[in-house]
């Protein structure tokens, strides 16, 4: 059962187990207390009835008689505690039910005062290295691919439950701001030169020949057709002949600058991107060409249902992907975690930075949210049932409370015979 009074029946064993075992000792605790206090009362029966014939019964009476006042003293105020004793709704009794509010409040200042100081908190961090500690979990394997589980399943439920307005929310206020101020011409600039570097390049353009080849042979019939139409005055046998022997030579020189790396035209080539590279990057006119051309780019995407696209791409390959026996995106996120674990843990200065920013959170968080904590601690414990409230604090230290009961009925004689003695004495 939950403290609001309406348990859903999804408690864990292990905790019903526990509980059931805190009430089974209570009551057991219970029966002894009274157990005692009712040997007490026989005690004292037995010895109303024989102190006329024996005068040393008065010290056992005597024990009783206290004992019996301390055992029902404590038993009345271990009860009232807790409910009304025997019913009867006498002034300061049910203390923990009628005090729930002043409780509620009472915890979640006290909370706030001694557990949500900044300078407590972060004094307990400041021992512990987090991040290595972190790096290390993230390290082995099994932690990183059932963190990556996680996240993976949380990214395709939420990719899942997305709609398009909120796709167009999301790319209209936090990816085209970022888009606009974006120097593509620059960007294109730099890929180019990543793409030079190393000659990599070169299997483009060879490719790029080919295709051109391709395109020529294929297209010998048109190239004619088209170069008897602007030569009317010349026949067509002639065209025919100079037509080919162009396509030839064009043919010949593509075989060449093929075969030979270092060919005139590669070189002209390349300079011509060094060129294109060094403009991309320094031209104010190709910087505002790249803007005016990624705005349009946007405004297409907005315009031509590039939401609905986007949504229905990601949905169909995200759910393709986790839903394979081989996810490349498990895959990624798994080693990109446990390489982000070992680079960690190798590396001491990154710990120490990772630290002080996790200390400067953690301090802002609980600066920040301390009083909603202890806010929600008290509208919590306020919104339990009474009831259930009172009975939990039974459970858990009901068992002491009965010993206080056993302990109130021995001290009690004891100072029961002491007073005795001293009535005897004076």
């Amino acid at each position: 059962m939950s403290l609001s009074g309406g348990g859903d029946g999804t408690r864990p064993a292990t905790v019903d187990a526990r509980e059931d075992d805190k009430v089974h000792g209570l009551a057991r605790m219970r029966r002894s207390a009274s157990a005692l206090l009712l040997l007490m009362s026989v005690l004292l029966l037995a010895c109303v009835a024989w102190q006329g014939d024996h005068a040393w019964v008065a010290w056992p009476r005597a024990f009783a008689e206290a004992g019996m006042a301390g055992a029902i003293a404590d038993w009345y105020a271990v009860v009232a505690l807790f409910r009304h004793p025997l019913g009867l709704r006498l002034p300061h009794t049910a203390i923990i039910p009628k005090s729930q509010p002043r409780i509620a409040e009472s915890l979640g200042g006290f909370v706030e005062e001694h557990f949500l100081q900044p300078e407590l908190i972060i004094a307990r961090l400041r021992g512990h290295n987090a991040a290595q500690a972190l790096a290390r979990w993230l390290a082995q394997s099994e932690n990183s691919r059932g963190l990556a589980d996680v996240v993976a399943d949380s990214l395709g439920r939420l990719i899942d439950g997305m709609e398009e307005a909120q796709i167009a929310w999301l790319f209209e206020r936090i990816v085209a701001p970022q888009l606009r101020t974006l120097d593509v011409a620059r960007v294109a600039g730099d890929a180019l030169d990543v793409l030079t570097q190393g000659d990599r390049h070169r299997p483009l353009l060879d490719h790029g020949l080919a295709a051109f080849e391709k395109w020529l042979t294929s297209n010998t019939d048109m190239i004619k057709a088209k170069f008897s139409e602007a030569s009317r005055y010349t026949p067509a046998p002639l065209d025919a002949y100079i037509v080919r022997k162009f396509i030839e030579g064009i043919l010949a020189l593509l075989h060449e600058v093929a075969a030979n790396h270092e060919h005139a035209l590669r070189r002209q080539f390349d300079e011509a991107l060094q060129t294109l590279i060094v403009q991309l990057r320094t031209s104010a006119a190709h910087r505002r060409f790249g803007k005016s051309l990624l705005r349009d780019c946007i405004r297409l995407f907005g315009r031509a249902g590039g939401y609905r696209g986007l949504l229905d791409w990601l949905r169909t390959r995200m759910v393709a992907d986790l839903g394979g026996e081989q996810s490349a995106v498990r895959d990624v996120l798994a080693r990109t975690l446990m390489s982000l674990g070992r680079r960690i843990a190798r590396e001491p200065a990154m710990q120490r930075q990772l630290n002080v920013w996790w200390l400067e959170l953690a301090r802002e968080l609980v600066t920040r949210y301390r009083h909603l904590l202890s806010a929600l601690i008290t509208e919590v414990v306020k919104s339990w049932n009474a009831g259930e409230v009172s009975r939990k604090i039974e459970i858990e230290i009901g068992r002491e409370l009965q010993c206080v009961r056993i302990n109130g009925t021995f001290v009690g004689g004891v100072v029961g015979v002491l007073i005795h003695a001293v009535t005897l004495v004076a």
